[in-house]
């Protein structure tokens, strides 16, 4: 039996979380993909996958060899698709989902640079804050800012972003302007319904501090929040890159300027490279560079 196809089937089963789904993506039969599953057991003499009627999970052995699986696989599509790249022009369709902040001139502005210099890929983007599955869904790729990519997926650093406390120009005056980060208590926010916490952390002159705000709103949108800070509503924390014309306008006020929120990182995510084709590729290296520019 050919090793390295039962390993590109394990690592399917491990991501699709069933052997009936993993055998249905790679052209199998199910019972042939655990053949495949036992296969690498014999061969290594350790269980990989607890096997119950309602659902599978990685032995310890078997996590430790799917994460060097994983890994040797990238290395080796990576490798395939770098002989490949002349023949695969990026074109057609490529669906993108992306945080709701995307919605920025920043962005569009990156966007319209990639399809000058792509014509044929047409990038279709989803905006959302919610995590959505990429293999469920048929994306190609996810944008995620995130502490903790998806150990499932193979994942690029391709940028940072850091969060600003503004509020309204009349807001301020409403309220007046805090002085220190125990200030904030007597303010309202507009604050993400997505996040499990609601805290913050920033790092201003006595070191790191926590600020955890009063909520007027909760709101999965970015978007309306930042119209809501707009309008004069509360403060909020917000993408830089989201407010960052405001700021110059005059139409918002960054508080306490002395505190800074830790960069959070941006990662391109995808299944694997064995689906990485040039419109995916395209757009990970060209956002990667001009988000570093």
């Amino acid at each position: 039996m050919d090793t390295l196809l039962s390993i590109r089937v394990f690592c399917e089963v491990v991501r699709a979380g069933s052997f009936v789904a993993a055998a249905r993506s790679l052209g199998l039969s199910s019972p042939m993909a655990s053949k495949h599953v036992m296969h690498l057991e014999q061969r290594l003499g350790a269980r990989l996958l607890h096997r119950t009627s309602r659902k599978l999970s990685l032995t310890e052995a078997g996590q430790q060899y799917y994460d060097k699986c994983i890994y040797a696989l990238d290395m080796l599509d990576q490798a395939e698709a770098t002989v490949g790249d002349g023949a695969d022009e990026p074109k057609g369709v490529l669906r993108v989902t992306a945080p709701v902040w995307f919605a920025s001139d920043r962005i569009a502005n990156m966007l319209m640079a990639y399809q000058n210099l792509y014509p044929g890929v047409v990038p279709d983007l989803y905006l959302t804050n919610s995590k959505v599955e990429l293999a469920e869904t048929g994306m190609d790729l996810a944008i995620r800012v995130t502490h903790e990519p998806e150990p499932q997926l193979i994942v690029r650093k391709i940028g940072t972003v850091r969060l600003v406390l503004v509020s309204s120009p009349a807001y301020v005056r409403r309220m007046g302007l805090p002085q220190t980060v125990d200030d904030l208590d007597r303010f309202g926010a507009i604050t993400p319904n997505y996040r499990d916490r609601n805290d913050y952390v920033l790092h201003g002159p006595q070191g790191e501090v926590k600020f955890l705000p009063h909520s007027l709103m909760k709101l999965s949108d970015t978007t309306l929040s930042h119209k809501l800070v707009c309008a004069g509503l509360g403060l909020a924390m917000l993408p830089e890159w989201l407010v960052e014309e405001d700021l110059v306008q005059g139409r918002l006020v960054r508080l306490l300027p002395d505190y800074e929120s830790p960069p959070l990182d941006i990662y391109a995510s995808y299944i694997s490279r064995q689906y990485q084709t040039g419109k995916v590729r395209s757009f990970i290296d060209f956002f990667s560079a001009a988000m570093a520019s």
